[in-house]
């Protein structure tokens, strides 16, 4: 059974920075291009940022970009996500999503119907 856990969430004052890590059991993530999603009160779920497989292919939303950054340490078969300059309107839950049928994707999406497996979020608040 696949289980996939995020961590590193937290409280932290505007302007500061968190680093959520995300593991999996019952799969190799390493081999997996995975995604980071995040969900606040009464929004949708979004999309924050993506990387494949191999991690020369990642990419942010534009709400992020320049503050947030994805990458992966396959030796360690765990993705992270460093988040600089947080602002009020990032708290969220976090997720950590891995597009488990498709082993080496070259590519990561940003449709969150595309991953199979998710973790069960950690929450991270920033206050002003």
């Amino acid at each position: 059974q696949v289980q996939v856990v995020e961590s590193g969430g937290g409280l932290v004052q505007a302007g500061g920075s968190l680093r959520l890590s995300c593991s999996a059991s019952g799969l190799t993530i390493s081999r997996y291009a995975s995604g980071w999603f995040r969900q606040a009160p009464g929004k949708e779920r979004e999309f924050v940022a993506g990387i494949n497989w191999s991690g020369r292919s990642t990419g942010c939303a534009e709400s992020v970009k320049d503050r947030f950054t994805i990458s992966r340490d396959n030796a360690k078969n765990t993705v992270y996500l460093q988040m600089n300059s947080l602002k009020p309107e990032d708290t969220a839950v976090y997720y950590c999503a891995v597009d488990s049928s498709r082993i080496y994707s070259a590519i990561y999406s940003s449709d969150l119907n595309d991953y199979e497996s998710w973790g069960q979020g950690t929450q991270v608040t920033v206050s002003a």
